[in-house]
């Protein structure tokens, strides 16, 4: 990877780091929020593509599937799609994600979440409450 890419996906950690310095690609964010969306009861997955879904009936996991954020030097933007179990309300579950997501992002990171926006792709029949 080159230096231009390289810093293009990733940013500088702040804290008081005496040997060296600490970059998070946003493929690492997109997989924070990934795994805190899909702790939340009523999401039964990570929506895709076409691409996602291919990667996965080939038994490769895609932990940042259905997720763009976008990292800027202030803050991060996430973009996720879900699909919800049937019978939950979306609106609670929506609001459970994105508390979820928030406060795992900048546990981990350090970063202010500034915005984080929920796509329903689908109702799966087959989860039970």
């Amino acid at each position: 990877m080159s230096k231009a890419q390289e810093n293009a996906c990733s940013y500088a950690a702040e804290g008081g780091h005496t040997l060296g310095s600490v970059k998070i690609a946003d493929e690492v964010v997109a997989i924070i929020a990934g795994l805190a969306a899909t702790e939340v009861k009523g999401v039964s997955s990570m929506g895709g593509n076409i691409t996602n879904e291919l990667v996965g009936k080939l038994g490769m996991k895609n932990l940042s599937k259905g997720i763009k954020v976008t990292v800027s030097p202030e803050d991060v933007k996430a973009d996720l799609t879900i699909n919800i179990a049937y019978g939950y309300n979306i609106p609670e579950v929506s609001e459970a994600v994105s508390e979820r997501v928030k406060n795992a992002i900048e546990t981990m990171t350090g970063l202010n979440v500034s915005e984080i926006n929920i796509r329903i792709a689908d109702v799966n029949l087959d989860n039970d409450k």
